[in-house]
């Protein structure tokens, strides 16, 4: 492979690298923004609990 067809490769992967997060990221948001308010409570409240960070 030349140098030539590398560098297309990896231009190509960067651009689906870019794309695939940008569309996880808008994916995110738009759930996150959509969740009632104790939903996200509670969820955050698990967590912290299960790696052992107290919030209380």
């Amino acid at each position: 492979m030349n140098t030539i067809a590398q560098t297309r490769v990896q231009e190509k992967t960067s651009l689906m690298t870019l794309l695939a997060v940008a569309i996880m990221g808008v994916g995110l948001i738009t759930v996150a923004g959509h969740v009632q308010a104790t939903t996200l409570h509670d969820a955050a409240h698990d967590v912290r609990h299960a790696t052992g960070f107290p919030c209380h």
